[in-house]
């Protein structure tokens, strides 16, 4: 096990496309960090650099406090799990855990050792013999961890791993990467643009937008303290809804089509009479017939206990998240207008219109 630390990295491509614009983290031993974002935002970009797949334009990346910038792959002490598996497919399970310390020479009876442990920890013991194509695809996903953990490398690298897997395998298998982790303590960094895998698997979380580290912390500061707009509407399911205010020299949180929210003082930042402002409320934090913003009801879905109430203000769109008993009795109607508010025991989110950055209050 080892540390890994990004020191200002970037990269450019020939034509002077940046894609990571100065990238600086820490991982400390034993860590499991996530690289979220959207396509294009320069995650696996990231991944590809620390495999050594990838040139770094600039800066560092050392693994166990040795540089590696200029290392070829294979002697990085790395092992990937990659997003299409990658099993050799005329080759038994056994046969493709065991490929890697084949190559490194490792003599038969380590071999089996390793491989029979690895099978142990990921219950494929019973499928040694089979052929990736008799498997399903979490039992080929769990053969690609096998064949990195029988590596007992420095550091661990996944690289959407759970793409190609159904909703109900994707939750059974993100179970079974946290026992993994939990279990041999490597220093792991996982890229994915899920933000519930991120949310769920993290010890420490990378927001990245555009080659840039938005923001970087545990799952739950992430969330409850987004630093910018963008962290806001891209980490929770739903997402925030992001209103454009202002505050009145009264103090009153006014914004445009009769927006009037009653909001206490002392949660209202000082010093922004009559400045653009962007307010952010969680979906569960607002409330259903209650006085401050008139929203017209696009879609209304119902998740059993609870529903999602789907609506516009002018052009910003709006998403509650409410009991669903609330309506039994008066079902709520497609284009039907209605009034939201927000629960004030709750926080309320501010950012500078301008910037994107958090306001706090």
């Amino acid at each position: 096990m080892a540390t890994l630390s990004f020191r200002n990295v970037t990269k450019t491509y020939p034509g002077d496309i940046a894609v990571i614009h100065g990238f600086s983290i820490d991982i400390t031993d034993g860590e499991f960090v996530v690289i979220v974002g959207p396509s294009g935002c320069g995650k696996s970009t990231l991944m590809r650099m620390v495999a050594g797949l990838e040139s770094v334009t600039s800066g560092d990346i050392a693994i166990g406090g040795r540089t590696v910038n200029e290392l070829e792959p294979a002697e990085r002490d790395i092992a990937m799990v990659f997003q299409n598996y990658a099993l050799y497919p005329h080759m038994s399970v056994f046969e493709n855990m065991a490929y890697g310390l084949k190559i490194r020479k490792l003599n038969k009876q380590q071999i089996r050792l390793r491989v029979e442990q690895a099978a142990q920890i990921l219950e494929l013991e019973h499928l040694l013999n089979r052929r990736p194509r008799q498997l399903s695809g979490g039992q080929r996903q769990r053969v690609a961890m096998g064949r990195a953990i029988v590596r007992e490398p420095k550091v661990f690298l996944f690289d959407e791993p759970l793409s190609n897997l159904d909703a109900k395998l994707r939750v059974q298998m993100r179970l079974e990467i946290q026992r993994l982790h939990h279990r041999l303590k490597t220093t792991s960094l996982y890229v994915t643009h899920d933000q519930v895998e991120a949310m769920t698997l993290a010890q420490r979380m990378v927001v990245m937008n555009q080659g840039v580290a938005e923001q970087i912390g545990t799952p739950a500061e992430v969330f409850e303290q987004p630093a910018t707009v963008f962290v806001a509407s891209f980490i929770g399911s739903p997402p925030m809804n992001l209103l454009p205010v202002i505050i009145n020299e009264a103090g009153q949180v006014i914004g445009e089509k009769n927006l009037a929210l009653q909001i206490p003082t002392e949660q209202i930042p000082t010093h922004t009479n009559q400045r653009k402002l962007i307010l952010g409320l969680r979906p569960e934090h607002m409330l259903l017939h209650a006085p401050g913003v008139p929203i017209e009801i696009e879609m209304v879905e119902i998740l059993g206990s609870e529903q999602l109430v789907h609506g516009r203000h002018g052009d910003t769109p709006l998403v509650l998240r409410c009991a669903t008993r609330l309506t039994r009795e008066f079902p709520l109607q497609v284009g039907e207008t209605i009034q939201v508010g927000c629960d004030v025991t709750h926080p309320i989110h501010w950012f500078d219109a301008q910037s994107g950055q958090r306001i706090v209050p």
